[in-house]
């Protein structure tokens, strides 16, 4: 732990403010878990079953995003010789020993102090601690093992921008979740039934074990009792597994460093979609023809809520307004995708690239893009229309426009191409036409999305004004008809990309 702070002065000072910070939030985390001693027994119970699944799947996912180097890793000790089980369990055990762990510490500490004082036997509350606290340690050993063999040699800014983008997608939907709950001196249903479901989950079993005899429930606690165990097993079975293989098996350097450098390539799949789905994320995020785009996107979402505030409609339905629309535009987008790459989808025909690697490759760049979008959008829209019953209808409707788009625009971009600027020109710069093809493919896969759509967009309808009971029906509506059009449109582009590829070429070669 002294070890930790040698190094630069720099260095020094900033892991010592950090030090710092964490402190505090420690103190204020155990101040908030002491004051639950009084608190009624499902509030408490809530609370801590949140609060300790969130911090075990903390330590299982926190080291692979943050990329960080274990000083303990097994493989500093490959040369020495040593056995595997005894160097396993003295690695755990010296896990028990950072300063992260004290931190999960203090707070178990505290929770104890809670159920002992909601009538859990001491002896109980003590060992679940432990439970707890053991399972976060060799969850943190797996997840640092894990980053150290699989993705540090392959670990680009790519990859730690897709870590952090799937974090933001899971936390806000649920900041939102939490901060639109009304307590009212009692635990909201959702809060309880979500503590329930993690109860009897890995990353929550042990914190919900004295919960669990504190409301009388035996069964819980007896299935909570048998998962922590269960868990707490297996994860100490994959850690001794971890490193039996690290000590015995060879890295390849040269392999690790042939992919090195690469950005996407070195993420996807060496396959013609995966490098095409490669070739167009970095289009997609550096060309400013594509950039222009996204960007436009939630700003025509937003746009039409203005008007409607203006003429009287509730705000809590305006506040539904712009997922559908930026889904619509979502799936509209690689409408024209073939125009755009023209300077390069030549590699695609000469090579004799399939049809259907092209296809799926095209819409990847898309889908990274708008489910992390919607994925944020859609929680905020509910909140902000104040009934969570409507969340799988709202669901239904972004799934079914996105994906229905998708599938036409991947015929689209096929069958009706147009010019486009050339890269590099501005993205407001449009050549000029001699024809209507432009608008037509642009008016045909938006209407067409919205046609398809309509038994999904008429369940929502029904849903907001009639009767919330047609929230499910209208997601699997949505998901079903999404799904279907993107199939049929996938394999009837694959087959004309394959038909069209020298008028491909001789579009590509005269715009």
């Amino acid at each position: 732990m002294a070890g930790a702070l040698r190094g630069p002065a720099t260095r020094t000072v900033w892991r010592l403010i950090g030090l710092a910070i964490l402190a505090v939030v420690v103190v204020l985390v155990c101040q908030g878990t002491l004051s639950l001693v009084d608190a009624p027994a499902p509030v408490a119970f809530a609370l801590l079953v949140l609060a300790g699944s969130a911090i075990a799947l903390s330590f299982a996912v926190g080291p692979i995003v943050a990329g960080a180097v274990d000083p303990l890793d097994p493989r500093r000790f490959a040369v020495l010789g040593l056995a595997p089980r005894p160097l396993a369990g003295v690695l755990a055990a010296v896990g028990f020993v950072s300063v992260p762990i004290l931190a999960v510490l203090a707070f178990d500490v505290c929770a104890a102090i809670v159920w002992t004082a909601q009538g859990v036997p001491g002896l109980v509350s003590a060992l679940t601690a432990i439970l707890h606290v053991a399972t976060c340690v060799l969850l943190a050993r797996l997840s640092m093992a894990f980053g150290s063999a699989v993705l540090r040699p392959r670990r680009t800014r790519e990859l730690s921008g897709l870590f952090v983008l799937g974090i933001v997608v899971v936390l806000v939907p649920v900041i939102v979740f939490l901060s639109s709950l009304e307590w009212r001196g009692r635990v909201p249903s959702a809060l309880a039934t979500a503590a329930e479901i993690l109860g009897a989950t890995p990353i929550g079993a042990a914190s919900a074990l004295p919960g669990a005899l504190a409301l009388d429930d035996g069964r819980g606690a007896w299935l909570a009792a048998a998962v922590a165990v269960a868990t707490l097993a297996l994860t100490a079975a994959a850690w001794l597994f971890a490193v039996e293989r690290i000590l015995t098996t060879i890295d390849n350097p040269v392999e690790a460093r042939g992919r090195g450098g690469l950005g996407w390539f070195a993420l996807v799949p060496g396959t013609p979609a995966g490098v095409i789905a490669a070739r167009g994320l970095v289009y997609w995020l550096r060309d400013s023809r594509y950039l222009v785009n996204v960007v436009i996107i939630p700003v025509a979402g937003l746009l039409p809520c203005v008007p409607l505030l203006i003429a009287g409609v509730p705000p809590e339905i305006v506040a539904l307004v712009p997922v559908p629309i930026m889904a619509l535009f979502f799936g509209w987008l690689p409408h024209n995708d073939v125009a755009y790459d023209s300077s390069a989808v030549w590699m695609h025909i000469t090579s004799a690239v399939r049809g259907i690697s092209d296809r799926v490759g095209r819409l990847v760049p898309v889908l990274l893009i708008a489910v992390p979008v919607l994925a944020i959008a859609i929680p905020i829209a509910t909140a902000t229309y104040g009934r969570w019953a409507v969340l799988p209808a709202i669901t239904g409707v972004a799934a079914s426009l996105l994906l229905t788009g998708l599938g036409l625009s991947s015929i689209s971009s096929v069958v009706g191409p147009y010019a486009v600027s050339r890269p590099g020109d501005s993205p407001f710069q449009q050549p000029q036409r001699s024809d209507s093809s432009g608008v037509t493919a642009q008016a045909v896969v938006m209407m067409g999305a919205i046609v398809l759509s309509a038994p999904t967009l008429w369940l929502g309808w029904l849903t907001i004004t009639q009767d919330v009971e047609n929230a499910v029906p209208a997601m699997w509506t949505g998901l079903g008809i999404g799904f279907a059009v993107l199939v049929l449109g996938l394999g009837l582009g694959s087959w004309l990309f394959e038909r069209r590829g020298a008028r491909i070429m001789e579009f590509a070669g005269t715009t």
